[in-house]
């Protein structure tokens, strides 16, 4: 464990990740791709929390647009970062990984309920968890959940996996091809420039805790093991002000 920088981590992977090119439901392949990757990280004896998004299924907000009540169509979203929950461990076990899927809307059949001090046990023993349901309530994104989760487990940094793009930039590279990229910013940074990171919420949470964000490509094979290991890769964000 010398060699690691992050010795407990929570992993934030978006919906959109787990799509793929087909930018909808699950890609098995990138399942089995991101199996891997967190195995590698998991034979160095890291803790790891992962964190689903849901948006390869369903956003609360598009619900919302389609006349749908907000809270209700956030119930929805949660319903869908679970299924990708299963759909990881699934993946995971399958390479050989321990897992606990955790949600924080009770669903006994299929997972357990959250509870910090259980989910500090299974890393403790070396399982990796998996948090699905987002926070239980509508109108918080999974950003937060991940701020929130990484401050209940004590972790040392959240890793924002991102589908292809490898950091945070002043403008989206996709569109202008004059967008810098940033090597670090500040939480304070986020917000001030309206960055589109993470949400407000989250962003004020890990200000509040201290916990630095690392912004990276996913979809580069070795990318996680080689943050875990302080290799200086996509947009490091500060926890302080």
């Amino acid at each position: 464990m010398s060699q690691v920088k992050y010795k407990r981590i929570i992993l934030k992977i978006s919906g959109e990740a787990l799509a793929g090119k087909k930018g909808f439901g699950i890609d098995p392949t990138v399942i089995g791709h991101l199996a891997q990757e967190i195995k590698s990280v998991h034979e160095l004896g890291v803790g790891i929390g992962v964190v689903c998004g849901g948006g390869n299924m369903w956003r609360g907000e598009s619900g919302e647009k389609l006349g749908m009540e907000r809270a209700q169509a956030d119930y929805m979203g949660m319903l869908a970062t679970i299924m990708n929950a299963l759909a990881l461990q699934d993946g995971l076990e399958t390479a050989g990984v321990p897992t606990r899927v955790q949600t924080s809307i009770e669903m006994r059949q299929i997972a357990e309920p959250y509870i910090r001090r259980k989910a500090v046990r299974h890393l403790e023993k070396g399982r990796v968890v998996i948090f699905g349901g987002g926070t239980g309530n509508p109108y918080f994104s999974t950003d937060t959940t991940a701020a929130l989760r990484a401050a209940e487990i004590n972790a040392e940094v959240i890793l924002m996996a991102k589908n292809g793009v490898d950091g945070v930039y002043t403008a989206d590279p996709k569109v202008d091809t004059k967008a810098e990229k940033y090597s670090e910013l500040t939480q304070l940074d986020l917000i001030a420039k309206n960055l589109k990171v993470m949400d407000r919420t989250a962003s004020s949470l890990s200000m509040d805790t201290e916990i630095p964000l690392v912004v990276f490509n996913v979809n580069t094979d070795g990318n996680i093991k080689k943050v875990v290991m302080g290799e200086k890769i996509g947009t490091v964000i500060r926890g302080d002000k």
